[in-house]
């Protein structure tokens, strides 16, 4: 026996496929007549799409029980934290769950894949109960249409930092976005998007400024963080400070090899910048930053084994030479 559900509670999976579509700049009336709203939630189906045929695959309950235990399956299929989820993020237990299938259908349109979907929910469950269209959509539009970062490339974009889809538009990326423009980045590619979370007052001019007070000027620095953007993303506290400070101390280094090589502050102190500096010095060998830091370790132990062979022969040629006059 099939019993048929009220046509305003299930929706049209075939509905929902014909939205997949990036969000651009939508008429304020196309919500109004196109989409219905069910307990403030949205639902991606045109109502002209509802019919009593597409509505008799599935039987729905009123138990609470019963509703909550799916929501908490589908959220755990996605491989999310439900326990995380529900702490962080409470007004994920009254939420249908619809407008969760609202969410994943909006950021699955996106190029998403279902695999990152769960990796990008549990970092930030506070995602599970937004309204897609007044909290996501217009990220993607503002990073299509404005960043101007290619289609394909928003999916990477919020790989790579799924913290872009809790930042308010307004609030922080359009600011961050003119503050990047003036410094000179003629272009936000999916690699950069990443510092349109920063926030220009509180992370990105403190940057700036302690670079500067090393005696750079305000220019040397800016051309430091367009050669190496990745600059902008690094703690002061935890990179900078113990960098510079090992490299003046201990490497004897000017500080105007930084500005010529900024890329020195990408490499791992503990794990690439002090081994190779001390092997160097036990060996009474010196290389220019670029060169002892930006080749693999089996290049660089090739390189001295070569060097000590050199040095060794060196030393035997000359002594050769004294005894034979």
């Amino acid at each position: 026996m099939i019993i048929e559900a009220p046509p305003q509670i299930l929706i049209s999976h075939s509905s929902l496929n014909s939205f997949r579509k990036p969000f651009q700049n939508p008429n304020p009336n196309f919500r109004k007549h196109f989409f219905l709203s069910l307990n403030g939630s949205s639902l991606l189906t045109p109502l002209t799409q509802f019919s009593r045929q597409a509505n008799t695959f599935a039987l729905p309950t009123s138990d609470p029980g019963l509703l909550f235990r799916e929501k908490i399956l589908y959220i755990e299929n996605l491989k999310i934290n439900a326990r995380k989820a529900l702490q962080q993020n409470p007004n994920l237990r009254s939420t249908p769950l619809s407008s969760l299938k609202s969410v994943e259908d909006c950021l699955c349109s996106m190029g998403i894949e279902r695999s990152a979907l769960g990796r990008i929910l549990d970092m930030h469950p506070q995602l599970l109960t937004c309204d897609p269209h007044y909290d996501i959509y217009p990220i993607f539009d503002f990073l299509l249409n404005e960043v101007e970062i290619p289609f394909p490339d928003i999916r990477r974009s919020v790989i790579r930092c799924p913290r872009l889809l809790v930042c308010s538009v307004n609030g922080q990326l359009r600011p961050t976005l003119c503050f990047l423009r003036n410094l000179g980045f003629v272009s936000i590619n999916f690699q950069k998007a990443l510092l349109l979370v920063s926030s220009v007052e509180g992370t990105l001019l403190p940057k700036i400024k302690y670079l500067q007070s090393l005696g750079l000027s305000y220019e040397e620095v800016v051309n430091m963080v367009l050669r190496s953007p990745g600059l902008l993303t690094f703690s002061i506290r935890n990179n900078f400070m113990p960098k510079v400070e090992y490299f003046v101390k201990e490497m004897r280094g000017d500080i105007f090899q930084l500005k010529r090589f900024p890329q020195y502050f990408s490499f791992s102190l503990e794990g690439r910048i002090k081994p190779r500096h001390r092997l160097l010095v036990e060996h009474g060998f010196s290389l220019p930053l670029s060169e002892m830091l930006k080749v693999s370790d089996g290049e660089f132990n090739s390189w001295l084994i070569e060097m000590q062979l050199r040095s060794v022969n060196g030393r035997w040629s000359r002594k050769i030479l004294k005894i034979s006059n």
